[in-house]
Parts: C-alpha cells; sequence; structure tokens
C-alpha cells in the first residue's frame, strides 16, 4: 500500500483552459517539449504547413488550426507523472471542455496579454470555481503589445471574484519587453528572443535595490519602471497563502510567451509544486450514505469522462475515457460496471499522447486511462472494484440551443448512417431525436454551438462514406415530459404549430420549442402536463 501511495502522490491532473487563440494549444506543446514527450513544437499553422499541434489530432482540427475535442496527454517530468487534459477554446465545444473539467484536479487558464478575460474564459472559470479547484493563470504574449498587468491583475480579481498573486512580475512588453521579475525568488529571467526553448533558462539573483546590477541587466529606465511596480504590488497585492490557492480562492499569476518558450519551464516547476496530488471525489451510491472516496483507498474506482469513435482509422475502434479516482487499476482484473450491474473487464487499457496509445499493465489514482468500449459505456459511469460499493455522481449535460433536421441521401447506406450518428451521438457532442413512428434514416440534430454541425458533417462523411442532407430549424428549447406515457399520451398534447414532439434514444418523450412562449402555451393548453429541462445525465 506505500507503493500505491507514492506513486499517486507523485500525479498530477490538470485542464488547459482558454478563450481561442490564447495560446493554450502552444503552452500544452512547450509542456510536452520540456518534459521528452516530443522533440519539436508543432504550432498550430496554415493549411500550407504540414505540422500541427500534437494536441489536434482529428483531421478537421488540422484543417481548420483550432480544437474541436478534448485530448489526453501524459508524460513525466522532474519525477512527477502528468496527465494533461487539453481542452477545446471556442465557445460551440464547452460541453466537452466541461465534461472534461470533471476529471481535472486543477486548471491552467491561459490568457492574452492584449486581450485579458474574453467571454469563453469566463464561462470555464465558472465551472473550475463551482468544483472550487486550484487556478493557475498564465498571461501570455508577454513579446507583444499588452494591456497594463495592473489592469489585467484587477480584472482577474473583479470578474472571477478570487484573489491574485503575481509570482512574477513582467519588465515591460512588446519590443521593450525584457523578462520577468520574480518576486519571491528575487531574481530576473532575461527574455531573448531567439532563445526557443533549446536551453534551460536560469533566473539572475538580483536585489531589486541593487541599482547598479539591475542597470546592467534592464537599463536605469526599465529598472526605475520594475522598482515602482513591485513597490506598489508588495503593499496592495493579496499575500501568498497556498492553503487558498489549492482550494481555489487565490490564483497565482505568471507572465510569459508560450510561442517563444519564455517562461513557461519556470510555470510548469512551479505550478508542479503548488498543485495538489489526486483530489477526493464524493460518491452518491443509493445503498449507502453519501460519502467522500480518498484517491488512497486500497480498491480501485473510475468514472467515464469522454467517450470518442475512430481514434484509430484502421480500426474504427471506440475509447471510453475514465478517470481513475482511487486505488490501483490491474489488467486483466474483473471490475463491476455500476449502472450495467454486471462484471467488466477492461479490454486493452491505454495511456494516451492524442492519438497515438500505448497498452499499459498499471494505472493509480489520478490517471487518464483509455479501454476499448463495445458500447457498453455512457458519459458518467462508474466502475470500480466488486463488491465495493460506489458511484460517481453524474456529468451534467448542456442542453442543445441549435436544431436541425438530418435525412441521409443514399439508402443503400443506411446502416452507416445510423451507425455514425448513434456514435457520435454516445460520445456527447451532439444529441439525437426521433419523431415518433420515424425510421434512422431521418433524425432530428441537437447541439450546443451551431460549428458541431460542420464537425459531424465531415466526420460522418469522411469516418463514415455518409453524406445527407440538413435543414436548419428555428427550435432553441427543448423539455422532458415527466408524465407516465400510460397517464397522459403525447399525441394528444393540444401545441402550437412549431412544437414538435421526439423522442431520445433511450425512448424518453421530450418537446422541442421555438421559445418561452410556447412551452408557456403548452402548459396552459394542457393541464397536468409536467415539463423539466434536458440537464442531468445519470
Amino acid at each position: 500500500m506505500a507503493d500505491i501511495r507514492n506513486h499517486i502522490e507523485k500525479r498530477r491532473t490538470f485542464a488547459i483552459i482558454s478563450h481561442p487563440d490564447a495560446g493554450k494549444t502552444t503552452l500544452t506543446e512547450k509542456f510536452l517539449l520540456y518534459g521528452g514527450a516530443i522533440q519539436s513544437a508543432g504550432a498550430v499553422k496554415g493549411k500550407s504547413s504540414d505540422r500541427h499541434a500534437t494536441s489536434d489530432w482529428m483531421e478537421i482540427e488540422k484543417k481548420r488550426g483550432i480544437s474541436v475535442t478534448s485530448s489526453v496527454l501524459q508524460f513525466e517530468y522532474e519525477g512527477y507523472h502528468i496527465n494533461i487534459l487539453d481542452t477545446p477554446g471556442h465557445q460551440d465545444f464547452s460541453e466537452d471542455t466541461y465534461r472534461t473539467l470533471m476529471a481535472a484536479d486543477s486548471a491552467v487558464m491561459v490568457i492574452d496579454g492584449a486581450k485579458g478575460i474574453e467571454p469563453q474564459t469566463r464561462k470555464l472559470f465558472k465551472v473550475c470555481a463551482m468544483r472550487h479547484i486550484p487556478i493557475f493563470t498564465f498571461i501570455n504574449k508577454m513579446d507583444r503589445e499588452t494591456r497594463d498587468p495592473f489592469d489585467l491583475i484587477d480584472e482577474l480579481e473583479k470578474e472571477f471574484g478570487i484573489g491574485t498573486y503575481p509570482m512574477n512580475w513582467p519588465i515591460g512588453c512588446g519590443v521593450d519587453f525584457k523578462g520577468v521579475y520574480e518576486r519571491d525568488r528575487h531574481s530576473i529571467l532575461a527574455y531573448d528572443e531567439f532563445h526557443a526553448g533549446r536551453k534551460r533558462l536560469k533566473g539572475i539573483e538580483c536585489d531589486i535595490n541593487d541599482t547598479e546590477q539591475m542597470d546592467s541587466l534592464i537599463g536605469p529606465y526599465a529598472r526605475e519602471a520594475l522598482t515602482e511596480q513591485i513597490e506598489l504590488l508588495d503593499g496592495a497585492c493579496f499575500d501568498f497563502d497556498i492553503e487558498k490557492v489549492r482550494c481555489g480562492k487565490l490564483s497565482p499569476v505568471f507572465f510569459g510567451s508560450a510561442l517563444n518558450n519564455f517562461g513557461v519551464e519556470a510555470f510548469l516547476e512551479r505550478f508542479l509544486q503548488m498543485t495538489s496530488a489526486p483530489l477526493s471525489h464524493m460518491s452518491i451510491h443509493p445503498a449507502v450514505e453519501p460519502a467522500e472516496i480518498s484517491p488512497f483507498e486500497d480498491h480501485f474506482s473510475a468514472f467515464v469522462f469522454k467517450i470518442q469513435a475512430n481514434m484509430n482509422k484502421a480500426h474504427r475502434d471506440r475509447i471510453a475515457f475514465m478517470r481513475i479516482c482511487s486505488g490501483q487499476f490491474e489488467r486483466g482484473e474483473e471490475y463491476f460496471h455500476v449502472q450495467a450491474g454486471k462484471p467488466v473487464k477492461l479490454s486493452q487499457p491505454q495511456q494516451m499522447m492524442a492519438q497515438e496509445r500505448e497498452i499499459i499493465e498499471t494505472a493509480y489514482a489520478g490517471d487518464i486511462i483509455g479501454v476499448f468500449d463495445p458500447g457498453i459505456f455512457s458519459i458518467g459511469d462508474t466502475i470500480c472494484a466488486k463488491g465495493a460499493k460506489i458511484q460517481y455522481a453524474g456529468i451534467p449535460t448542456f442542453a442543445p440551443e441549435h436544431f436541425a433536421v438530418v435525412e441521409q441521401i443514399d439508402s443503400m447506406k443506411r446502416k452507416q448512417f445510423a451507425k455514425g450518428m448513434t456514435q457520435i451521438a454516445q460520445e456527447g457532442a451532439i444529441q439525437i431525436f426521433f419523431e415518433p413512428n420515424t425510421g434512422m434514416e431521418r433524425v432530428i440534430v441537437g447541439v450546443v454551438g451551431v460549428l458541431q454541425f460542420d464537425v459531424l458533417q465531415f466526420r460522418m462523411e469522411s469516418e463514415y462514406g455518409v453524406k445527407y442532407y440538413k435543414k436548419d430549424t428555428p427550435h432553441q428549447l427543448i423539455r422532458y415530459i415527466d408524465n407516465d406515457p400510460e397517464e397522459l399520451n403525447p399525441a394528444s398534447l393540444r401545441l402550437m404549430q412549431n412544437t414538435k414532439w421526439v423522442q431520445d434514444v433511450k425512448g424518453r418523450n421530450l418537446l422541442v420549442f421555438v421559445g418561452d412562449y410556447e412551452i408557456d402555451f403548452a402548459l396552459d393548453k394542457n393541464p397536468g402536463l409536467k415539463l423539466s429541462e434536458f440537464e442531468q445525465n445519470m
């Protein structure tokens, strides 16, 4: 048990979140570079380049230069076993990011120094705050013209309602960027745009009051500005408190340039020191009282937070991603699938480097593993040691806001159409519904963001060889019908002309509405009708 505990204490599992183009994927790749997981960073470039970000493995990601699905990246660094969850930045893929954050113990928030906090950053932060997980801030692109760092810090505190503690402070920006001053180490990391990560940067110890040395390093003008700013910081900013950091009330802030590898390794080292080992997770098994399950429990438990089909084109397989919450996983052992109520062997257990995989024999609490899924797992499922009464809370799902009718073109590809729609829907990125008494040749697709329609079309054509007609509908709201069908037949409901009665893949009855006025009409004209929001996937 002592050996297992030692393995778990070395685990660090975190998500990287940001608005699109803030530099999240670039920062992720530089982490991999320092960890020796890759030999050169493939920055996301235009279509003419054949080098793309390691974490962007889908064909559509490479074509568009954006992340559309979360990636799992694992490597060793300085004795730590690191699991990075690289998330999509675009708001249309926020549901995938949300689910991924449920598997993380901390988050790294990347902010563009010129733009500050952007809408998607704001939404993702709220998810982190809800879970009280530690948040570390990397203010990026300091080698370009940026906003005043004091304004950025002030915005962070006002927008998010937490304290900040700048671990380092920028010396200028853009063409005048000379590096950062490390406050607790009283040293300067000097910026060199030609550094590009080829050598490890070491701070130059320098007392900020040593005028002569400071002038020789950064010049009199920059020294005067820095001295004044540090004095203001020391007097006005929050005190550093590691306990507040670990409960999400204080965010350590770092400045740097991910593209030029400046400040990235220093950030990674400090982050790993400050963030905690795997956190406990709450179990709500109906047979026992709710309880926190410690990662150091001697029995294995995990939950499914993501399902991905066709990661390997050659095999057309389907992978269920699991976050191990407690104990040790061992290949070949028989475990218990709680939702199915039956024993299961987790086939082909593997760890990931985006789409690259390696079969493993063991894994520990904090690790992310992928297992072959023959179609038995759903997002939110719990898997645990036989006899353990554990069931983790289901992962909430977002209600679709955009709908379209999708109908296959080639009737000879009916099976491929049904398989593709079903498999992609099971990943959670889209939701599919049927109008009663219609076949699988025509479905209603609901998505959180309209770009998901583009991803669906691209994947159906490239992975399943299927083309289809798509017609957008005006619907924006969806509700469950909570009444028993035997007591209230949905076909008998009085509804407005545009309101649709649909069923999901599990046969549950729902109504799709254009606006709130249609909901009010349905409730008014059908006494006893019970509707609930499409929120929870348990």
